[in-house]
């Protein structure tokens, strides 16, 4: 079970992949009305000329704002108690960093104090500039290897520096502490709770034969969650391309955390992708070939995570309108389901550079 820490920045007790026992310490934005949101702005010297649309966002809570005479401005709302003070102010110094280096990214706006995180009423939130932009074309040439070369970029900023506050992707933080949390807390229906257990354990025993024929590999700060969805194109303006946005779940692990998450399709279409990708990505940064192991154990590891994730905020009434699948009967036997095949994906041989 993973070790319970002492957060020094908040005296709230996290676990190792910074996320609090919801039970002891429920989530509430129900206090977050559109008046609140407008006061906030209005306290940090923003003038909102009324317009309020929110965005597509599960873990924290998002809006786009009309701003008086300027452009519309975009205001993250952080979860209470997920994240640190100290966690945040990291991800938005790495973020800063790479707008530093002319890498297309969305940092935080700091106040006149240089401060990028604010706080009022109790919640703390970040103001960011809009950024437009729609979904890249991936069966457009050169768009996997003009993304991979700016992730490249990335990883090489990255690499520069470890996270001192952030956690970790590894099999400890994603994996076992996943799975401690979701049987100490009794979501698994009772009568699949042991073959879930069994298959999850099955996998974790695959995830580490994974780890250990990878090596020694390098740890980096991270995106985190590079998908498509965190990946806008633009064909105009100061950087045309791919613009990386939203690095909340930015951590410290394997470079091909970022990789695995951008390949989808078939073994050939993902062995197809990978090549275009890797062919802007080593213009900037060295991939090591080792990390072809992680792949299918950190898409094991996510599966382990996203679970949790769900059951640590179910609390939250956003989830149970948004997920209405998760926790039925049929969701914990296709996880089992899932996990098998992953443990067969693992015994084959990984993607080739």
């Amino acid at each position: 079970m993973s070790s319970n820490i002492l957060n020094p920045d908040n005296n709230l007790l996290e676990n190792e992949g910074g996320v609090v026992d919801r039970e002891s310490n429920p989530v509430d934005f129900s206090n977050l009305s559109p008046d609140c949101v407008f006061d906030a702005m209005h306290a940090q010297g923003f003038h909102c000329d009324g317009r309020l649309l929110a965005l597509n966002s599960y873990e924290n809570r998002v809006y786009q704002l009309g701003m008086d005479e300027a452009p519309p401005l975009v205001v993250k709302f952080y979860r209470p108690l997920r994240w640190s003070d100290a966690q945040i102010s990291e991800e938005h110094q790495f973020v800063t960093q790479l707008e530093v280096a002319e890498i297309p990214v969305v940092p935080a706006i700091p106040d006149m104090h240089g401060n990028s995180l604010r706080e009022f009423s109790g919640f703390r939130f970040a103001v960011f500039a809009r950024q437009g932009g729609r979904a890249p074309e991936l069966d457009r040439a050169g768009t996997l290897e003009w993304i991979g070369r700016f992730l490249g970029r990335i990883h090489a900023v990255g690499a520069r520096e470890v996270y001192q506050h952030r956690p970790s992707i590894n099999q400890q933080t994603y994996g076992h502490a996943s799975l401690n949390y979701l049987l100490r807390h009794d979501f698994i229906p009772i009568d699949i709770v042991h073959a879930y257990e069994a298959t999850a354990r099955m996998m974790l025993t695959a995830i580490e034969n994974a780890y250990q024929q990878a090596g020694d590999v390098q740890s980096l700060r991270l995106h985190g969650d590079c998908h498509m969805g965190n990946v806008l194109w633009t064909e105009a303006g100061a950087h045309p391309g791919p613009h990386f946005v939203d690095f909340d779940d930015s951590r410290t692990g394997p470079a091909v955390q970022d990789l695995w998450m951008l390949l989808s399709g078939s073994r050939q279409e993902m062995q197809e992708q990978l090549c275009d990708v890797l062919v802007g990505y080593e213009d900037f940064f060295s991939f090591n070939p080792a990390e072809l192991h992680l792949i299918e154990a950190l898409r094991s590891l996510r599966l382990l995570h996203y679970s949790a994730w769900l059951a640590q905020r179910w609390t939250d009434p956003a989830f149970k309108q948004a997920f209405p699948w998760f926790n039925t009967q049929r969701y914990w036997q296709d996880r089992i389901l899932e996990m098998r095949e992953q443990i067969a994906l693992m015994d084959e041989a990984p993607l080739r550079v």
